[in-house]
């Protein structure tokens, strides 16, 4: 038997999962967005890494052609190759290639990318089971995960080595070697049995959502699962563990939060919870031109730009819908250049189309709160001005998130996604699905973020077309949820 590197992760996590890779691969779930994003991420962060150790060879990755490139590392050893990226190896029944290898006097030390921000456990088997893999082919002398800095900021020139942090694991390594042939051991015997009869657990998303979750969670209810409680801290699991897969069946005496038991309540009466008098004291806090905001920000895992920190949130968008005393209603936007700091000119332009009066309207505002505070940081000179927006800020999401209005099909939550298509079951107007290519924040949050590298600059138009009609959804839908509870009373 052979397995990957990856391969043999997915084993440690879940024997089961790594069977149905082997064996249905077909079962698998499609790659989201934000597998997809952070493949990408990982990339990028790894392709910067080789400038800690420059004038390394590459062995080009060949999926149809493993013995190729493992040749071609032996060839790299052999003629006195000081730096390797993506040395390939396979020994010990594990195919396995290491991101940066770097000569040490006459022994080798493995270095281990990743994009996260500090050494996690599943790093150290990682890591680990390249040292076996290399172990019986090369000597090897130390082993290092190297993980970017979240301290860092951007000042100038990108400074790879203050962003990237080295960590020596090699002690933690050794220590794994010994259990490694037993786990493979295992996992060879496990796969040329039937399926393992392995139920869910907390382990379906530990350290990995497993892409095979659509299948072994096909029993449950589709509609009613316990899973579907929130604020639960934990308890679906009691549940599930009890036999009880369907909200529906929960005991009236099983031990839950009040929200949780508020959801379930209102979920086996499909009642309807309106408490008119909580709404209109809510709405007279309100005060005209009401201005209804919302930001889209992307994250870098690398800075681009000064002033900037690994994986903050940079506002690079935002949307107002302005709805004045007698009824008028004005939309206006912006987009920031891919290629500049968006921060600066979005400040001012927010600042200029905000009203100077009136209310500022915003789902979960310590979001939009949080943001202003972070632009206003990095805008001193009109801080003071930023500031007091922040001032002004009422959360449409309040009367929601204290089931002042509660519908059975929030499902005990309270964001907007939740509750536009319940309030709003038959509205394509209202429908994030009948956008174009962004349809949520996080397909804003990744297009955004990686629309300086688009080489096929003619879609650019049609991206940002796409950008700004979801951000425009985004505060229409406000004003349609505020124009729903005016009309309750």
């Amino acid at each position: 038997m052979s397995l990957s590197k990856s391969q043999y992760i997915r084993g440690l996590q879940c024997h089961k999962s790594l069977w149905l890779y082997k064996n249905r691969y077909g079962l698998r779930d499609t790659p989201d967005s934000q597998a997809k994003s952070n493949f990408n991420i990982g990339y990028q962060v790894g392709d910067l890494a080789k400038e800690l150790f420059p004038d390394g060879v590459e062995i080009v990755f060949d999926g149809s052609d493993f013995k190729g490139m493992i040749a071609k590392t032996k060839e790299l050893i052999a003629n006195g190759a000081e730096v390797i990226y993506e040395a390939a190896f396979s020994d010990n029944g594990i195919f396995a290639m290491a991101d940066i290898l770097v000569k040490n006097a006459k022994a080798w030390d493995i270095y281990e990318v990743k994009a996260s921000t500090h050494t996690k456990e599943y790093h150290k088997n990682d890591t680990a089971v390249q040292w076996y893999a290399l172990s019986n082919t090369i000597t090897l002398n130390r082993a290092y995960v190297v993980h970017i800095n979240n301290k860092y900021v951007r000042n100038g020139e990108l400074d790879v080595k203050a962003l990237l942090s080295i960590d020596d694991i090699t002690d933690i390594v050794l220590q794994k070697q010994e259990s490694i042939p037993l786990e493979l051991l295992e996992m060879e015997e496990m796969l040329e049995g039937a399926v393992p009869n392995i139920d869910i657990g907390k382990h379906c998303s530990d350290p990995y959502g497993c892409d095979f979750s659509s299948h072994c969670w096909s029993h449950l209810p589709k509609e009613d699962s316990v899973f579907d409680i929130s604020y639960a801290m934990g308890k679906q699991w009691k549940l599930y563990y009890q036999g009880i897969l369907s909200i529906n069946d929960v005991p009236n005496n099983f031990h839950l939060g009040k929200n949780a038991r508020t959801q379930i309540r209102h979920h086996k009466s499909q009642e309807i919870k309106i408490d008119k008098k909580k709404i209109q004291e809510f709405l007279e806090t309100i005060e005209y031109p009401i201005n209804f905001f919302d930001f889209e920000t992307f994250q870098n895992a690398i800075p681009r730009f000064d002033n900037q920190r690994p994986y903050s949130q940079m506002p690079f968008q935002y949307s107002l819908h302005i709805l004045h005393e007698d009824g008028t209603l004005e939309h206006k936007e912006f987009l920031g250049d891919e290629n500049s700091d968006p921060r600066r000119p979005l400040s001012e332009q927010m600042l200029k189309e905000i009203t100077p009066t009136g209310s500022i309207i915003a789902f979960n505002q310590s979001f939009e709160i949080t943001q202003i505070k972070n632009l206003a940081l990095v805008c001193s000179d009109i801080s003071d001005e930023l500031l007091a927006l922040n001032e002004r800020f009422i959360d449409l999401a309040h009367p929601f998130q204290y089931k002042h209005y509660y519908h059975p099909k929030f499902n005990g939550k309270y964001s907007i996604k939740i509750v536009l298509p319940t309030l709003f079951p038959d509205d394509d107007e209202l429908d994030y699905k009948k956008l174009g290519s962004i349809q949520n924040g996080g397909d804003a949050m990744d297009t955004f973020a990686n629309l300086h590298l688009l080489k096929d600059k003619s879609l650019l138009v049609g991206i940002k077309k796409d950008l700004l009609a979801y951000c425009r959804l985004d505060t229409l839908a406000m004003v349609r949820i505020w124009e729903k509870l005016r009309n309750i009373y």
